[in-house]
């Protein structure tokens, strides 16, 4: 038997960090140790977003859904023993990327390390963040300047360095269809493309660089024939844009590179078990064809949709890849699907439709000009609320869910406390006592940091010229400046941003036919409004602390407008204070508080109470997210009036539900509205 060529394994990374950089650094180096062959660092909340552990709206948050960093002291202990020269490290940031990027810089130059060898990725695609996943900070302008001048200054002092990742996995998250991920990306590479080649920083005959380190971050749901095709046409696509619009001849600085994440929309609360299936399914739609695999891949582990998964979890996830890469004979042969009728003609069909809505989004003056029209938000809203009243009505099926729910004992959520990874409350104090220590020390020895509110200022001054911000950012992470300190002073010079929410615009998802579900939860809005004497129940819909998933949210919202509600939807990112202010001078009959970073047990009740002061404790609070049992009991111990999770996927049946509350807070009659 002739011995055939076995080509190289992608790159296997688990998305990790949680609690201290001294806890997430043991994690890393057990994962390195059990054959990860690279690193890919989840930050929290405040770190995304630009704040201190410290900070009102970090409060819940720190060291929940990823690690905590603050300064260059945080970024040493993270890597404490790796070392950085022989890693390739991927770091989800986007808002904050040139800040984390600059720490990382810092720690490699301590450790010795030859710069011009660093590998790794920076996501730090700030377009899907207005779109999906929320942790933006600064306007569209100024956040396009950041990634712009991080592009310029990796080509010319990092060369192996990825500085973006064009990220359309959370588009797939919020919704999107697969042209609508390839266009949506598309686009926001174009964006960036046209800022880095209109700003001067990098000449012409360079472009091919900068367009051979832009990588793509994509996403690989169930349907895995659908999402292969996709794969292949996001490279036809990349080719052509880069060759035709900036001229790019050298076909290997037109190679599409990309790493994916698969699919953790499609993973159940109900029967979790099924999640390992699904897992395989979506890595294989990025693994088997050859002229479109992944060149990174990390996947989610089956309790992803309960809670935090422990080590054990990943480690399984590990094992996934690995049986493929090294049992399996996937890498002994050239592409499997080269000639297929059925592949080339999906490939076709999604190259034509993605341009087509490509060319839309340029006609509109491209991606930041429908981000900040709201256009592209609204059509992921109306997208996703599609796929749920699909899934309601049993049109899309979801295996123990809302097809073949019967199921024996399950063996491995037995005890549900210990199914998941908890994260110990104490961690946020200890935290912030280590942030302040480190800004009562930072000038004295071993340290002896400049004070940094000399390289704050020049920070301030070169945002307010037109300069690359790289430099003055290393300097203020080598005068020991914290990650709210750095983006506080931008947000002096760049101000803030609210994101459109897509909510009003998007359009009725789910009919209310004469004896339709929704038709019967109208009624029972309007009786209820009618014996209330009010012209419309008014619904507060919530989003407390810094998670900005708001999909869920965005759900309840439509979807309680579509039953008569008078919505009151503010968008993501607000304190427990702001939404009791917005309940009493909206004097809503309701308000709903969507949270899935787990910081639920402190931002709910402080909700309760606050409204309980403010004597309005007539308004039913209900609660919802990635909220495990132990949890909804004590909240609703605490006084919340319904807990929901991912398994409640009937929207409808959840407003209706809504309506009952505010009847018994109201103390009026249970409607016998018929089912």
């Amino acid at each position: 038997m002739t011995e055939r060529h076995k080509d190289r394994p992608w790159l296997m990374r688990t998305y990790a960090g949680h609690s201290t950089a001294e806890a997430s650094n043991e994690l890393y180096r057990r994962n390195l140790a059990k054959g990860q062959t690279g690193l890919s660092v989840a930050f929290d909340l405040p770190t995304q977003t630009g704040y201190d552990s410290d900070h009102v709206l970090a409060r819940g948050e720190v060291g929940r859904v990823g690690v905590p960093v603050a300064h260059l002291g945080d970024m040493r202990r993270l890597f404490q023993d790796i070392p950085l020269e022989q890693m390739n490290t991927s770091m989800t940031i986007n808002a904050t990327a040139m800040w984390l990027l600059a720490l990382y810089q810092v720690v490699a130059e301590e450790q010795g390390a030859d710069l011009t060898k660093l590998q790794g990725t920076t996501q730090n695609d700030i377009v899907k963040e207005y779109l999906s996943r929320g942790t933006h900070v600064f306007p569209p302008g100024p956040s396009l300047r950041l990634t712009t001048d991080m592009i310029a200054y990796t080509v010319s002092h990092l060369p192996k360095w990825n500085p973006i990742n064009i990220c359309s996995y959370h588009l797939q998250e919020a919704g999107a269809t697969p042209v609508q991920e390839i266009a949506y990306a598309m686009s926001t590479a174009i964006a960036v493309l046209d800022a880095v080649r209109d700003s001067g920083q990098v000449p012409q005959e360079r472009m091919g660089d900068v367009v051979g380190r832009i990588s793509f971050f994509v996403n690989a749901g169930v349907r895995f024939v659908e999402e292969m095709c996709k794969m292949r046409a996001f490279g036809r696509i990349w080719d052509r844009v880069t060759r035709e619009r900036y001229g790019i001849e050298n076909p290997k600085h037109r190679r599409f590179r990309y790493g994916v994440q698969v699919n953790s929309l499609g993973l159940t609360e109900a029967q979790p078990e099924n999640n390992v299936q699904r897992i395989v399914l979506e890595m294989l739609a990025v693994t088997l064809s050859k002229d479109a695999r992944a060149r990174a891949v990390q996947l989610p582990a089956w309790n992803e949709a309960l809670g935090l998964p422990r080590p054990w979890d990943q480690q399984w996830s590990l094992r996934i890849q690995q049986v493929l890469a090294h049992e399996s004979d996937l890498l002994e042969y050239e592409d499997l699907f080269e000639g297929s009728k059925v592949v080339e003609a999906k490939v076709d069909e999604l190259v034509e439709a993605a341009f087509a809505e490509i060319e839309r989004i340029q006609e509109m003056g491209g991606a930041m000009a429908a981000v900040e029209s709201g256009y592209l938000k609204s059509q992921l809203v109306a997208s996703h609320a599609e796929r749920r009243a699909r899934i309601e009505s049993g049109e899309e099926k979801i295996i123990g869910v809302n097809a073949f729910e019967g199921t024996e004992p399950n063996p491995l959520t037995a005890d549900l406390d210990t199914a998941i990874q908890t994260v110990d409350p104490a961690v946020e104090a200890r935290v912030i006592a280590s942030l302040h220590n480190w800004r009562d020390t930072r000038y004295q020895p071993p340290f002896n940091h400049p004070r940094p509110c000399k390289a704050l200022e020049k920070l301030k001054e070169a945002a307010r010229g037109t300069g690359n911000l790289m430099e003055a950012t290393l300097e203020c992470a080598r005068a020991g400046a914290t990650t709210g300190e750095w983006a506080g002073a931008l947000r002096e010079v760049f101000g803030e941003f609210r994101a459109p929410t897509g909510v009003s615009s998007a359009p009725v998802a789910v009919t209310a036919e004469e004896g339709s579900a929704l038709s019967q939860v109208r009624r029972k809005v309007e009786l209820t409004a009618k014996e209330m004497e009010v012209g419309k129940l008014r619904f507060l819909v919530g989003k407390p602390g810094l998670d900005g998933h708001s999909n869920g949210a965005e759900q309840i919202a439509v979807r309680a407008r579509d039953a008569g509600f008078e919505v009151v939807y503010q968008g993501i990112r607000l304190t427990p204070e702001q939404i009791v202010d917005a309940a009493l001078a909206e004097d809503v009959h309701a308000v709903g508080l969507s949270v899935l970073s787990g910081s639920h047990a402190q931002l709910v009740p402080d909700v309760l109470e606050r409204l309980r002061v403010a004597g309005a404790t007539d308004i039913p609070v209900i609660a919802g997210g990635i909220i495990p049992n132990g949890d909804a009991e004590e909240l609703r111990a605490a006084g919340v009036a319904a807990v929901f999770t991912p398994k409640d996927f009937d929207i409808t049946g959840i407003i209706g539900r809504i309506v009952d509350e505010i009847r018994y807070a109201n103390k009026l009659d249970p409607l016998e509205v018929p089912a």
